[in-house]
């Protein structure tokens, strides 16, 4: 007795699957495993603010001017925050995605405030955060 299968017809997402979409996946899988990447980081970072405020030191006067332990507390409740938002994400659930972004954009915010401290590390964590917002709002894991 033969086996036979019905015959499997292309559809159109089949065929032609947009170039921004592979991409797009990648760069949210790849954003994953970068925001546990930087909510360890944040971690470490927020820990070091407060066990040890004198080891930051703030270049001139700022508007936004905080206690570094206070700025600490901050960093280390957004790190933990960056990991559960990247391992949800990993999953490819929407609460995960919805997470992400959201916590994504805090950390823009949060760095864009934490400027006088580290201007490098807090310009690549925002340059970072756009493109992993982008990457997130434009990946469809279904499709």
């Amino acid at each position: 007795m033969e086996l036979t299968t019905a015959p499997h017809y292309a559809t159109e997402a089949t065929v032609e699957a947009p170039l921004e979409h592979g991409f797009a996946a990648g760069a949210a899988i790849a954003t994953s495993v970068l925001m546990l990447t930087v909510g360890a980081l944040s971690l470490l970072e927020g820990i070091a603010a407060v066990a040890r405020d004198d080891l930051f030191v703030l270049g001139g006067s700022y508007v936004y001017e905080l206690d570094v332990t206070t700025w600490g507390w901050i960093h280390i409740g957004l790190g933990a925050a960056l990991v559960l938002a990247g391992l949800g994400l990993m999953t490819g659930s929407a609460w995960g995605r919805a997470l992400a972004i959201v916590f994504a954009a805090l950390a823009i915010v949060a760095n864009f405030l934490w400027l006088p401290y580290y201007p490098w590390w807090s310009t690549l964590i925002i340059a970072l955060s756009v493109v992993a917002i982008w990457a997130i709002a434009t990946w469809h894991p279904r499709t």
